[in-house]
């Protein structure tokens, strides 16, 4: 298993940092709140999940070892595949996670692309004693770096992201725009729009429109 990769972040795109290891590029995939850490150029560590198909071989990177433990856990559950898990911890931190499960929220879960009514009363079930108790205040998954200028304006990414977890670039867009005075205003107090944060209040945006 590769536990987690260490090195130059030498690309980025909507759904994969690729790092440098050893002169070698390795292709990470990573949630939206990851990569709005990373930067081109600066050193990252990330820990990561190798998953293993048939047909293919794909590593998940993710910004500490609880994210990266909590993407294993959920896939114990029936039906939740890594792309799946991988968009629940786009919409939730670990902790969030935690809490919702713990407390029934089954609005939460329906929060995530892929997951109906009848999918989060099922995964509430099977994961109430797989998680664990939430180990403190809800914190953003993305992976603390110093503020830079990212790989493309903050509503690109998220527009990207939003069509990346299934949305129509029509949904996204309308997303994009109802989360721009949040983005504006932490411009105007000057500090980078947080990318984790917006798409977590995106998708709070779609699926009341639902």
């Amino acid at each position: 298993m590769i536990a987690f990769v260490s090195g130059t972040v030498a690309a980025l795109a909507p759904d994969t940092a690729v790092v440098e290891v050893g002169g070698i590029g390795i292709a990470v995939h990573c949630t939206p709140g990851t990569l709005s850490g990373l930067r081109a150029g600066q050193h990252t560590r990330l820990a990561t999940s190798l998953v293993v198909r048939e047909d293919s071989l794909t590593l998940y990177g993710f910004a500490d070892e609880d994210e990266r433990q909590v993407f294993e856990l959920l896939q114990t559950a029936s039906g939740v595949g890594p792309r799946l898990a991988q968009a629940m911890l786009a919409v939730h931190s670990p902790d969030a996670l935690r809490r919702a499960v713990a407390g029934g929220d089954e609005k939460a879960l329906t929060a995530v692309p892929g997951i109906g009514k009848k999918g989060a009363q099922k995964l509430l079930l099977e994961l109430r004693d797989r998680l664990g108790a939430p180990a403190g205040p809800d914190r953003p998954g993305a992976v603390r770096a110093a503020p830079a200028s990212g790989p493309a304006p903050w509503d690109q990414q998220l527009h990207e992201a939003l069509v990346g977890l299934g949305y129509q670039p029509r949904q996204a867009e309308e997303a994009v725009a109802a989360v721009t005075p949040e983005a504006e205003a932490e411009r105007a107090a000057g500090r980078r729009p947080d990318l984790g944060g917006l798409l977590r209040s995106a998708l709070q945006t779609l699926n009341r429109t639902r």
